[in-house]
C-alpha cells in the first residue's frame, strides 16, 4: 500500500486526489464511507480528458477501490484503506498531499473522536488481541469460517509430530465421557492412551467373530471386560466400524477419519437453545413480525436436532442405558400476551417426543415494564437475573446438566455466556444481524442514540458473547468477514471507538477457527415446490389466492385492475431498513414495470396508528404518500395479514402459479430466510446485492442480484427477466427448477444439525486440551461484564423505574 499511495502523490495523480479532498469538503461534513467517496470520485473522473484512464487504470482509483473511509482533520487527511479481506490500514496524508505515513489504530481512534468533540486523552482501551496470540489461527481469508476444517487438520497434525501427548490427550477427552454418572465408551480398565490402542485392536477381533447384525446388547459385558462401555454402536458392526476409524486414526490421521470418528462420539444429550425476546410460540403466527425468522429458526433448528440426537443415540446403542434428547427453547414468559401462549412456562413444542418452550419472567422491577413484552433495545437490566432464574429451571427441567448452549441474537448470546460458563457447557453463538452494521455511525454518535438504542449495552454484550463463545455459527462468510467492497457484521467489531466511553483496539479475531459457516434449512413441509400438487391442500390453497389477488378486507389496502398480469411479491417488515418503501418507489418510477406486472405486499402494518413505533410509522406514512404520487392504484396490492407459516407457503406456491417473481428490496439483509423460502416454492427470487444473499444466489443462474440504490437499474434488470419470459416462455421454469434446487441441495436441516453437532463435539475435545489458555480471557470477560456492561443496563433499568 506504500507503494500505491507514493506512486499517487509523486505524480500528476495527486492533482485529482486534491479535487476529490476538495470536492468532499464542499459538503460540509468530515467523515465519508466508501459509497460516497465512490461516487465522488466518479464525478470527478468525468471531468477529465481521459476518463477511462482515470477511473478505472490509474494509481488513483487502484487506491479509491481499497479506501473505505476518508476523514477530513484539521491539519491532515486520513484513508482508512483495506487492502485484502479482513484487514485495514490507516494513512494520514499532509493536507497539502507532501507526504503520508501510516498511522496506528489507536491513532484513527482519537481522530474520530474529534470529529464529534468527544477526545479524550486517556480512555478504556478494549484489546482481545492477547488472548487469541498462542491459539492457532487461520491464515488464508478464503479458509475464514472454515473452523471445522481447519482444526481437524491441526488436530491430525499433532497426533502425527506429537503423537505421545495427543494421544494421551485423546484418551482422556475419551475417558471423561459420562451421562449422570454413567460412564461411556471407556472404563478404568483401561488406563492410558497406549492401553487403548491396543484394546481397540483386541476388541476389533473379538467382534470379528460375530455377526453384523447382533444386538450390541449381547456384546456388552464382553466389550465392558476388554474396558469398552456402551455408545460405540448398536450392533456389531456398527461397533466395529467406530472402532475400526479409531484405530485408523490413532495409526493414520486424516481430517476426515478424525471427522467421521468425532461424528460418531456420544457426548450431546441436553441441548439450550436462547430465544429472549419475542413471543416464541406455535399457535397460527410464529412471533412478532419484526422476529418471525428468528422463532421459525428455533423451532426448526430444535426439531432437528431432537431427531439428528435420537438418531444418533440409538445408533450409539445408547437406548440399552435408557438415554433420551432432550432440547428445550428458552424463552422469555410474557404475561401480557395478547392471544399466545406465551405466558404458559412450559409447552411441547408440536411435532416432539422431548422438546419444550421454556418461558422464565423477567424479574418484575417494575410490573408496567416487564409484564408486557418490550423491545430488544430494552431487554439489557433484566439479563442476568435472567440467567440466574433460568439456570434453575434448566436444571429441574433436564434433572442434569446441558451439554449444548446456542444463543440467538445479541441478549441470547449474553445469556447463553452467562449460562456457559456456570455450567460448564459449551457455547455456539448465532447472531442472525447484528445491530452496529445496520445503523451506520451508531457506534460514533451512540451518545445521541442511547435513549432509543442502548447501544452502549448492545455493542458491549456483543463483545462479550462473541469472545466468551466457543464457537460462532454464521449463515454466510461475508457475515464475519463481508466483501472487497464492504466490511463484514462481525468484521465491524474489530476495530471501532465509543466516545467518552471506550476504545475498541481489536475487538474479535476474524481468523479464529471458531467461526464456522453453517447455513440454515427451511421446512421442506411446509414450504415446498408449487408443482407439488399432491402435497397441496386445495381449499387452503385457494382461499389464499382469493386474499392475495381478489378479497376486500380491512387489513387489505388496494385492489388488482388487471388481476392475470405477473404478480411481484415482497414479504417484509415495515422497517427503513428492509426498504419496502424503496420498492414501491422502484415498482412507480418505471411505467414499462407496471405495464408487465403487479406488485403484492405482504407486511405488518399498513395503517399508521395501528403502530407504536416510530420508524414503522414513517415508513408506512411514505408508503402511502409514493402510491398516490406515482398513481399506483389499480397495480398494488398491500396486505397487513398475520398469516400462518402453512398459508405463507400457500402465498408463496400461488404467485408462483401465475408465473410471478418474488423480491427482497432491503438495503441490508444478513441472510434472509425469506429468500430460502420464495426459491424452494419455485419462485424466481430477485434480492439485494448487499449481503448474505450473494452466497444463495448465483446470479442469472437460480435467481438475481439488484442493487436497491440504483431503482432504475434494478427496474431494468426485472423488465428483462420478464422479456426473456415472453420471449421464451420456458425461461420461467429453467430458473425456477433451479431456484428449488439451489435450496434443496445447498440449505437443509438435517445437513445443518450433523454439522452443529460435530462442531459441538471438536471445540469440546479442543476446550480440554486448551483448558489453561481460557482463564485469562475469562477474567478479562467478566470484568468487561461487570465494569461497563452492568452499569450501562443499570441506566436502563433507572429509565423504566420512572415508567
Amino acid at each position: 500500500m506504500h507503494k500505491l499511495i507514493q506512486a499517487v502523490l509523486n505524480s500528476d495523480e495527486k492533482k485529482a486526489l486534491h479535487q476529490l479532498i476538495d470536492t468532499l469538503s464542499i459538503s460540509g461534513k468530515r467523515y465519508f464511507l466508501r459509497n460516497e467517496i465512490q461516487q465522488t470520485f466518479a464525478e470527478c473522473c468525468h471531468h477529465l480528458s481521459q476518463f477511462g484512464y482515470a477511473y478505472h487504470s490509474s494509481s488513483l482509483s487502484q487506491l479509491m477501490h481499497y479506501t473505505h473511509e476518508i476523514i477530513l482533520d484539521e491539519n491532515s487527511v486520513w484513508l482508512v484503506v483495506r487492502p485484502w479481506i479482513a484487514s485495514q490500514q490507516v494513512w494520514r496524508l499532509t493536507l497539502d498531499l507532501a507526504t503520508g505515513s501510516e498511522m496506528t489504530l489507536q491513532s484513527l481512534l482519537d481522530v474520530l473522536d474529534r470529529q464529534v468533540n468527544c477526545y479524550q486523552p486517556h480512555i478504556l482501551n478494549i484489546d482481545f488481541q492477547p488472548f487469541y496470540q498462542k491459539s492457532p489461527v487461520i491464515d488464508d481469508p478464503r479458509n475464514i469460517g472454515q473452523g471445522l476444517a481447519f482444526l481437524n487438520r491441526y488436530l491430525c497434525n499433532k497426533l502425527l509430530t506429537e503423537f505421545d501427548y495427543w494421544l494421551k490427550a485423546l484418551f482422556n477427552a475419551l475417558h471423561v465421557l459420562e451421562y449422570d454418572g454413567m460412564q461411556l465408551l471407556i472404563n478404568d480398565r483401561i488406563q492410558s492412551g497406549v492401553e487403548l490402542s491396543q484394546q481397540v485392536k483386541l476388541g476389533l477381533k473379538f467382534l470379528g467373530e460375530y455377526a453384523p447384525d447382533c444386538p450390541y446388547k449381547s456384546l456388552h459385558l464382553d466389550l465392558q471386560a476388554l474396558g469398552f462401555e456402551p455408545g460405540w454402536g448398536n450392533t456389531a458392526s456398527r461397533t466395529r466400524e467406530t472402532l475400526e476409524l479409531l484405530n485408523r486414526l490413532i495409526e493414520d490421521p486424516e481430517p476426515a477419519i478424525l471427522e467421521a470418528f468425532v461424528a460418531r462420539v456420544p457426548a450431546v444429550f441436553r441441548v439450550v437453545l436462547i430465544s429472549i425476546n419475542g413471543w416464541v410460540s406455535q399457535e397460527s403466527v410464529l412471533g412478532r413480525p419484526e422476529i418471525r425468522s428468528q422463532v421459525d429458526y428455533v423451532l426448526e433448528q430444535a426439531r432437528s436436532l431432537e431427531n439428528q440426537l435420537q438418531a444418533n443415540i440409538e445408533q450409539s446403542g445408547l437406548e440399552l442405558l435408557g438415554i433420551h434428547p432432550q432440547v428445550i427453547i428458552l424463552t422469555r414468559l410474557i404475561p401480557t400476551c395478547t392471544e399466545t401462549q406465551c405466558a404458559l412456562p412450559w409447552k411441547k413444542v408440536e411435532g416432539t417426543d422431548n422438546t419444550w418452550i421454556l418461558r422464565v419472567p423477567f424479574q418484575e422491577f417494575n410490573p408496567a415494564v416487564t409484564q408486557n413484552w418490550i423491545s430488544k433495545f430494552e431487554t439489557w437490566p433484566y439479563l442476568e437475573s435472567f440467567a440466574v432464574d433460568a439456570e434453575r429451571e434448566l436444571l429441574a427441567k433436564f434433572g442434569g446438566k446441558p451439554n449444548l448452549i446456542i444463543g440467538n441474537y445479541s441478549e441470547g448470546n449474553l445469556v447463553a455466556s452467562l449460562l456457559a460458563r456456570r455450567l460448564n457447557a459449551i457455547q455456539c453463538n448465532i447472531a442472525h444481524s447484528l445491530e452496529k452494521p445496520k445503523y451506520l455511525f451508531s457506534n460514533l454518535y451512540w451518545q445521541d442514540l442511547e435513549s432509543q438504542y442502548h447501544f452502549s449495552a448492545e455493542f458491549t454484550a456483543d463483545l462479550i458473547s462473541m469472545n466468551a463463545a466457543d464457537f460462532i455459527l454464521t449463515s454466510s462468510y461475508q457475515e464475519i468477514v463481508g466483501t472487497p467492497e464492504s466490511l463484514g457484521q462481525y468484521e465491524s467489531y474489530k476495530c471501532f471507538t465509543m466516545p467518552n466511553l471506550y476504545h475498541v483496539i481489536d475487538g474479535i479475531d476474524l481468523f479464529s477457527p471458531k467461526f464456522n459457516r453453517v447455513p440454515p434449512g427451511v421446512n421442506e413441509q411446509i414450504f415446498f415446490p408449487y408443482h407439488q400438487i399432491k402435497n397441496q391442500d386445495a381449499a387452503k390453497n385457494a382461499g389464499i389466492q382469493a386474499l392475495v389477488f381478489e378479497q376486500q378486507k380491512p387489513h387489505i389496502f388496494g385492489h388488482l385492475d388487471q388481476p392475470k398480469k405477473r404478480p411481484m411479491l415482497a414479504v417484509s417488515s415495515m422497517s427503513a431498513i428492509k426498504n419496502v418503501t424503496g420498492l414501491v418507489e422502484c415498482f412507480g418510477r418505471s411505467l414499462e414495470l407496471q405495464t408487465h406486472c403487479n406488485l403484492i405486499l405482504l407486511t405488518n402494518a399498513l395503517d399508521v396508528v395501528t403502530t407504536s413505533n416510530s420508524e414503522e410509522g414513517r415508513e408506512i406514512s411514505k408508503l402511502h404518500a409514493l402510491i398516490d404520487q406515482y398513481r399506483l392504484h389499480g397495480h398494488i396490492r398491500w396486505l397487513d395479514v398475520r398469516l400462518s407459516t402453512h398459508d405463507l407457503g400457500e402465498a408463496y406456491r400461488a404467485i408462483a402459479d401465475r408465473q410471478g417473481i418474488f423480491i427482497h428490496f432491503a438495503k441490508f439483509e444478513a441472510f434472509g430466510r425469506t429468500i430460502l423460502e420464495a426459491m424452494i416454492s419455485g419462485l424466481p427470487t430477485f434480492t439485494t446485492q448487499f449481503g448474505g444473499s450473494l452466497e444463495i444466489i448465483q446470479d442469472g443462474t437460480n435467481g438475481f442480484h439488484i442493487n436497491p440504490t440504483d431503482l432504475d437499474g434494478s427496474a431494468e434488470k426485472i423488465l428483462q427477466f420478464f422479456h426473456q419470459c415472453d420471449t421464451h416462455p420456458e425461461y420461467w421454469y429453467e430458473i425456477s427448477n433451479r431456484a428449488i434446487q439451489r435450496i434443496q441441495e445447498q440449505y437443509n436441516w438435517p445437513v445443518h444439525t450433523r454439522q452443529l453437532l460435530l462442531l459441538t463435539k471438536i471445540y469440546s475435545f479442543w476446550n480440554y486440551i486448551y483448558s489453561d489458555n481460557r482463564h485469562g480471557l475469562q477474567c478479562y470477560l467478566e470484568a468487561l461484564f461487570y465494569l461497563l456492561y452492568k452499569p450501562r443496563a443499570e441506566l436502563i433499568l433507572a429509565e423504566h423505574l420512572k415508567r
